[in-house]
């Protein structure tokens, strides 16, 4: 069934994915899946950005849906940083939507615990956009990790994320770095973490780990055999 090569990439901000999952994501295209990338907040003027804040991400965007191959991208336009003033319907909502519409058998989404308050909500949303019951043609959800965030996330009660999936990216390490420097804003120079030498040298890390020269890695939320 075609639903079965749908993937959908959820994004609390714009290159949460490339953090996370660009390579996975490079892969996944290439080896023929619809993946689809779910912007949940943005940049708009209501919420304070400038007008050449929110024309350059629009274009950052759509260089990095190119860059990627999405088959979708989905935008909510919802307030960044500002998740929790808002009703969780408002936010369970539109993304249930979203995957009502696109029918994904594969979810990609943030963990948990990661320091930013958006992450937490994000994911708790994708967990009630994921029920079993309701959208059964999803069979598989993975939480990625996301540099800057899942690595400042010190709450006491977490254990750390502790990845038991990996993806092997060695073939596309190099073009996610690349793609990750189209967010000019939002990448900066070593030791920043969010920088092409701190986002490679997680990736050796994690290709150690399963024996690959490069990998990603996930925490396995639910499987449906």
């Amino acid at each position: 069934m075609k639903s079965n090569r749908n993937i959908l990439v959820v994004a609390p901000h714009a290159d949460d994915e490339t953090l996370g999952c660009g390579g996975t994501i490079l892969k996944l295209s290439k080896q023929g899946y619809s993946v689809h990338w779910l912007l949940v907040t943005g940049m708009t003027s209501s919420y304070g950005f400038t007008e050449a804040q929110i024309d350059k991400r629009r274009s950052e965007i759509k260089t990095v849906a190119e860059a990627y191959g999405f088959k979708g991208v989905h935008e909510l336009q919802l307030p960044p940083a500002k998740l929790e003033t808002l009703p969780k319907s408002e936010i369970i909502g539109p993304i249930c939507s979203v995957v009502e519409q696109i029918k994904p058998s594969i979810v990609l989404t943030v963990y948990r615990n990661d320091a930013h308050s958006d992450h937490e909500i994000v994911y708790d949303a994708v967990m009630s956009a994921s029920k079993s019951f309701r959208f059964p043609f999803i069979k598989k959800v993975l939480a990625y990790e996301t540099m800057s965030e899942t690595d400042f996330g010190m709450k006491p009660e977490d254990g750390g994320f502790r990845p038991n999936v990996y993806v092997d990216i060695s073939e596309y390490l190099d073009k996610k770095l690349d793609i990750l420097e189209i967010f000019e804003s939002e990448v900066s120079d070593f030791p920043f973490p969010r920088s092409k030498l701190a986002l490679e040298s997680l990736a050796r890390v994690r290709g150690a780990q399963c024996n690959a020269q490069a990998a990603e890695a996930f925490l396995l939320i639910k499987e449906i055999l």
